[in-house]
Formats: structure tokens, C-alpha cells, sequence
């Protein structure tokens, strides 16, 4: 599956935690800064934020700042028997009409009147979404007919351009100049 460039869609709910937990609180809203993440959130930082990576190497640069997820999966889980809110599985923001997994590394989503956040690429899933609903992984991470993995949990990013973000808000798509590369787990 493809996106085109320009494809728009819009943003369903925001959410930010000021400690590391599972899942977020929903906002009225957030508010996006260069470089750092969402202010306030736990993760938001110029190097890794993330426990495990943390103490593995707190000096790498965090590829993680905004964790985005498509509200279409939340349906798709639903529909399953997993009932799961935005927010719950630890993502700041919860898009609809945009297919976020098929979206380049490098594409520029643009969020809300101002904010643009670069995609770095898949969130990695663990063990913690079977701690918030047993049987919930393996609904999210998966094989293709290939044998690849394929990890469905949203996508990761960076900053470029703060702003505010609200429910209702629009994203649209830049996708980058050039060969596309594959979203790869960061």
C-alpha cells in the first residue's frame, strides 16, 4: 500500500503523561516542541527517553519524541474484542484518513495549523500491551506471507516545527524527494 503526497486526514485525540506509564491521559490538547517532543510528556527530550534505551545508551538521539497511531486500528481491535481508547496504548496522537504505516521514512506529517513532525519509523511493540490486555500483541505484531515481521502499533518522530495540536485538527502529507525507504522499527 501506498500514500500519495498531500493525502490529508485528521487528528481524533491527544494525549500526554508527565510520568512513564503504559498508557496517556487524553488532552484538550498538546503542544509540540522543535527538537523535543510533546511538553510535559515523559519521552519528550533531545536524547532517548525510553527506560530500555536509556539504559542501554543514554547518549543516542530520540528518534521517539511523538509516538502517532492510526484511530483505524483501534477500530480493527475493537472489532476483534479488544477494546482500546486513544491513549491507551501509549501514543500522543491518534490520526484517522491517513494510512501512517505506509508512510516513508522522512515523510513530514503536518499537524494542526502549524506543528510538522518527520517520520523516523515503526514503534517496536513488547510485552507491556499483553500486561494491558492479554492477547493484545499478537493483534499488533504479526507475519507477513513472507515471514517478516510486521509491526502495526504506530509510528515514531521528530519535531521539526512546534506548534498546538487538537482533536479535529488536520495532518497532511509531504512525502520526501527522492527513493522512498521503508519504515524500520526505531
Amino acid at each position: 500500500m501506498s500514500v500519495r503526497d498531500g493525502a490529508t486526514g485528521r487528528i481524533t485525540a491527544v494525549s500526554s503523561d508527565s510520568t512513564h506509564r503504559f498508557s496517556k491521559p487524553n488532552r484538550a490538547g498538546i503542544t509540540l516542541l522543535a527538537g523535543l517532543g510533546v511538553a510535559g510528556d515523559a519521552h519528550a527530550g533531545v536524547t532517548v527517553q525510553h527506560r530500555s534505551r536509556v539504559a542501554r545508551d543514554p547518549s543516542q538521539p530520540n528518534l521517539r519524541q511523538v509516538h502517532l497511531l492510526a484511530g483505524e486500528l483501534l477500530a480493527e481491535l475493537a472489532a476483534a474484542g479488544h477494546p482500546v481508547a486513544p491513549g491507551e496504548l501509549g501514543e500522543n496522537v491518534t490520526t484517522y484518513g491517513v494510512d501512517l504505516l505506509a508512510l516513508p521514512t522522512g515523510a513530514l506529517l503536518r499537524l494542526g495549523p502549524e506543528a510538522v513532525v518527520e517520520v523516523t519509523g515503526l514503534r517496536n511493540p513488547c510485552l507491556q500491551i499483553d500486561a494491558f490486555q492479554e492477547g493484545l500483541l499478537r493483534r499488533v505484531v504479526g507475519r507477513a506471507p513472507d515471514g517478516s515481521v510486521v509491526r502495526r502499533a504506530g509510528i515514531m518522530g521528530v519535531v521539526r516545527t512546534g506548534g498546538t495540536l487538537r482533536p479535529g485538527d488536520p495532518v497532511g502529507v509531504e512525502l520526501p524527494a527522492g527513493e522512498h525507504r521503508p519504515l524500520e522499527p526505531v
